[in-house]
């Protein structure tokens, strides 16, 4: 099985090329937000031809239960920033693009394998978090912007700039897709992005070693 680990950005990809050295498992930068999502993805279905694409990296994090360090894995995706708007059907809903689902399913085994691969036992923290990531192009450094996403999709785990957008490319190209995303930050209990700058600098180390896991545990099968 050959699986393609897409990250958005330099500091992602130091901590994961690190991680694999099975040729079976390519890592490359797409760069941020939703186009460069789309082309990098696109790029790598044409060049790797991979079985599984994960989107992995951060995210800033919502709900009760979501903290710091825990990592949600894509049940559904979609996005939070579009809008078709009524003027020619009554349809479409908020999120969605016209023709398109509103909402990208991933696999029932990639989850699956997901959790089987978490090392700790239920309840031990950081934990694992099955759920929706709503994904658009706004860094959501305020409160004020996390309440207008969570509005729409007050089911959301997780939002990032990337995920959605790779989920409809591979869908399109018919290859099974995950996002795995470490929370960074957790936008309503935050202020001016301050949880996200101190997940660079003081915990980010070992954070992605869960994604190393995950992959492997695909490998397997």
């Amino acid at each position: 099985m050959k699986i393609g680990i897409i990250v958005a950005m330099d500091k992602e990809l130091q901590q994961l090329q690190t991680l694999f050295t099975d040729g079976n498992v390519v890592v490359q930068k797409c760069g941020i937000g939703k186009v460069n999502a789309a082309l990098g993805a696109q790029r790598m279905i044409n060049e790797f031809h991979p079985d599984v694409i994960v989107s992995s990296g951060c995210a800033g994090g919502n709900g009760d239960d979501v903290e710091m360090q825990d990592v949600v894995v894509s049940s559904q995706l979609a996005y939070h920033d579009v809008y078709c708007g009524k003027a020619i059907d009554n349809i479409t809903q908020y999120g969605q693009v016209q023709g398109l689902p509103l909402f990208y399913e991933s696999p029932t085994w990639l989850l699956d394998k997901a959790e089987a691969s978490w090392p700790l036992a239920a309840g031990e923290h950081p934990r694992l978090h099955r759920g929706l990531i709503v994904t658009g192009d706004w860094f959501v450094d305020s409160k004020e912007k996390m309440r207008a996403i969570v509005s729409h999709f007050p089911q959301a785990k997780a939002v990032d700039m990337e995920s959605c957008a790779i989920a409809q490319t591979c869908y399109i190209n018919k290859v099974a897709f995950v996002s795995f995303r470490v929370v960074s930050d957790i936008p309503l209990r935050d202020d001016h992005a301050s949880q996200y700058h101190n997940f660079w600098q003081t915990v980010s180390e070992h954070s992605f070693l869960v994604t190393k896991s995950f992959v492997e545990a695909i490998m397997a099968g």
